[in-house]
């Protein structure tokens, strides 16, 4: 994996470590930091039943926690480690700004302590992008593993990258994916290859700028040793390749759901085919698979598999694998989930849709749409995706906080659209929502939960959201049958 250094040159012993977060992230590296002699304290804004349970097993093994306070910085702290959904202008990160204290993420911590239990590190392959890296991760996990290879789909999707690398088991190779939050916070990892599979507006009010954002996003390329893959449909990732500082003899590698040029994976005739891996890409191309092999075969799922295919084809799988592995892959829930078919209508659930960027390509793969959007905007605009899929609506439901800036949108770029605007932001929305939906759709129509907004004004999470669209499409399912 080229000049990568394992961190078993730190001596943690007596180290004053702060870690900033209880959670997926904060709790197991505590409990490495620990293990390794360090002297950890835990702080965290939250102080609630929760997090004094949390506390109090921490405690238990000798670790500081500080609940309700995450931003003084402790004395004598020699180092942050950082739950990656922190926002860098809390008081905690300037403090340590101030004091000359580094601050990694949990991604930073992993790669540094990769190798710590004696065996070698295995190789990653990263992901990231607005939208899609949990599927394309899992998709290449899927890959990888009908390769016969040991793998794990690990960071960002709700495993932690630390438990992945100093486990028991032995891998042969992770799958990983890498948030911004994540990547800001990780200066140092290399991977063996890695990609950026789209672009758009997300998280500005975190990182500050549309540019920033993009850097943070870029540094998943730093010091790649195989493989840069970029979306050759949104420049703005290619760019991010060209200004990567990479091992010599990393290649750029494209992907597009037109026919592929040279060192590109593309589709031709229904089937995805490989123009860069292959011993005269001029004129030669690999056939991968179908694209009925890929579930769902909607056009960002397709980019998605010829994504993953590019990053497992740079680790040298076999096309045979590409194919079984895409057709093993079932996709997670709430992300293009059909829901159930009531009346020739088409239900289906995308509650992941949480900003404008996901919700264009859901909204791409039907042709008449009654729409259910809205709920937290996230400083997001809505012209120009309305603007984009008006053709395609039959009718919109809006729902939550922020539907006023979906529906002026739609006053502006879809006027002789019907919509129902429901005043409401209570959970039992949804059932009215799905209710007044089904009033709007015409046999051969998909009512279409994508709301280009986040969940947190209504629901606990995106999944919640589903969840009660799926009970309420079930409800009525139940009643006309």
């Amino acid at each position: 994996m080229g000049s990568q250094e394992v961190s078993s040159t730190v001596d943690w012993q007596g180290k004053h470590v702060t870690v900033a977060g209880l959670g997926v992230s904060g709790i197991p590296a505590a409990r490495a930091l620990h293990e390794r002699g360090a002297l950890v304290t835990v702080v965290n804004d939250g102080d609630d039943e929760r997090a004094r349970a949390q506390a109090a097993e921490l405690e238990a093994l000798g670790i500081t926690v500080r609940l309700g306070d995450g931003a003084t910085l402790p004395p004598s702290t020699e180092l942050v480690v950082t739950a990656p959904g922190w926002q860098p202008d809390k008081p905690l990160f300037l403090a340590a700004a101030e004091a000359g204290v580094p601050v990694w993420g949990d991604v930073e911590l992993a790669w540094r302590l990769r190798g710590d239990n004696g065996r070698k590190p295995a190789p990653w392959l990263a992901v990231t992008g607005t939208n899609g890296k949990t599927t394309t991760v899992r998709m290449l996990a899927s890959i990888l593993e009908a390769a016969g290879l040991r793998t794990a789909a690990v960071g960002n999707i709700g495993v932690s990258l630390l438990d992945a690398v100093l486990g028991e088991t032995e891998y042969d190779v992770l799958a990983v994916e890498l948030s911004s939050y994540q990547l800001h916070w990780a200066p140092s990892p290399r991977a063996h290859s890695a990609a950026v599979l789209n672009l758009a507006p997300d998280h500005l009010d975190w990182h500050g700028s549309m540019a920033a954002y993009a850097a943070d996003k870029g540094r998943v390329y730093e010091g790649n040793t195989v493989a840069c893959v970029y979306n050759a449909a949104d420049p703005a990732t290619e760019d991010l390749v060209r200004e990567a500082d990479v091992e010599e003899g990393c290649r750029a590698i494209g992907f597009t759901l037109g026919a592929p040029g040279p060192s590109q994976l593309g589709v031709v005739d229904g089937i995805l085919v490989d123009r860069a891996f292959v011993a005269n890409r001029q004129k030669q191309a690999q056939e991968l698979a179908e694209v009925t092999d890929v579930n769902p075969p909607a056009p960002h799922n397709i980019a998605n598999a010829l994504a993953a295919a590019a990053l497992a084809r740079a680790f040298g799988v076999e096309p045979a694998a590409v194919r079984d592995g895409l057709r093993a892959f079932r996709p997670d829930a709430h992300r293009i989930e059909h829901v159930a078919d009531i009346g020739e209508v088409r239900y289906v659930d995308d509650s992941k849709a949480t900003n404008t960027h996901a919700t264009e390509a859901s909204l791409a793969a039907y042709d008449s749409i009654v729409w259910i959007a809205g709920g937290l905007a996230k400083g997001a605009t809505f012209d120009e995706l309305v603007a984009g899929a008006a053709k395609r609506l039959r009718g919109v439901v809006l729902i939550g906080a922020d539907r006023a800036l979906i529906r002026e949108a739609l006053t502006r770029h879809a006027p002789e659209v019907p919509v129902v605007d429901l005043d409401r932001t209570d959970t039992g929305a949804m059932s009215e929502a799905v209710a007044r939906a089904a009033e709007l759709a015409r046999p051969g129509d998909t009512v279409l939960l994508a709301p280009a907004c986040a969940s947190m004004d209504m629901f606990t999470n995106y999944n919640k959201r589903g969840e009660a669209f799926a009970d309420a499409v079930r409800a009525r399912a139940d009643e006309s049958a």
